[in-house]
């Protein structure tokens, strides 16, 4: 199972949201470039960084400090944020990032996705973001009418790499991981899922690994980091026992 620590950018800034407001922002840093390597000297090969205001924006808006962190950070870059088009996803394939993050393209526009993941295999994770467990778009600013399962199962044979599934109302906060929901989404479908959202310490970790078999590729967590209740180097070593 992989860590993604994650990197998440407003105004050039290292912020953490809670539930996705950008009204509430907490900001952990001024340098994405020298957190990024932080994160590497803790024992990360991946990295999950969003454009938050790209993802707004519906286009990349701290394209400069992205651009940082993929000049030093040696391993794997997951990006996400605005990405809605063919040449935004060629841009940042061309740029060094491992795999591109699509959210709200995703349900407005699949065959779009779908053309993606046959150009860039193993490069696109689909972006499910859920709000009382239906698709949450546009920075999770709109809530669809599409189930996040329904949403999962339209990607099962595209060939994207994984489903990245967020509960938006635990995001930022520190309540724990949503297992229950995480686990539902991970064996109704095919595709890998990443878990998301409300990482509060080691044990969320541990109850995720236990349950890879399942389908669980992997586990995002910011603020749990940045304030010091998840050691990385220890998640990690969990992770890939």
């Amino acid at each position: 199972m992989i860590v993604f620590p994650a990197i998440d950018l407003k105004g050039g800034q290292v912020v953490r949201l809670a539930e996705g407001d950008m009204a509430r922002a907490t900001v952990y840093g001024d340098d994405p470039a020298a957190q990024a390597m932080l994160f590497a000297e803790a024992g990360s090969q991946y990295l999950h960084v969003v454009d938050l205001d790209g993802a707004f924006a519906g286009e990349a808006v701290n394209r400069a400090a992205v651009e940082g962190i993929l000049k030093v950070f040696p391993g794997h870059v997951q990006l996400g944020g605005g990405i809605r088009n063919p040449i935004a996803v060629d841009g940042w394939f061309d740029l060094g990032v491992s795999r591109v993050v699509i959210g709200t393209a995703a349900l407005k526009d699949p065959q779009f996705v779908k053309d993606m993941a046959k150009a860039y295999p193993g490069g696109i994770v689909v972006a499910v973001d859920a709000r009382d467990g239906m698709v949450a778009t546009e920075g999770w600013a709109e809530v669809s009418d599409v189930s996040i399962v329904d949403m999962a199962k339209r990607f099962e044979d595209a060939g994207v790499a994984s489903i990245l599934f967020t509960d938006v109302g635990r995001d930022g906060l520190l309540k724990g991981c949503n297992i229950d929901a995480t686990l539902d989404l991970a064996r109704t479908t095919r595709l890998p899922v990443i878990a998301s959202g409300g990482v509060k310490g080691i044990d969320d970790i541990r109850m995720l690994k236990i349950h890879e078999a399942d389908g669980i590729e992997g586990v995002i967590t910011g603020r749990a980091l940045f304030e010091g209740r998840l050691d990385l180097a220890a998640a990690i070593a969990m992770a890939e026992a």
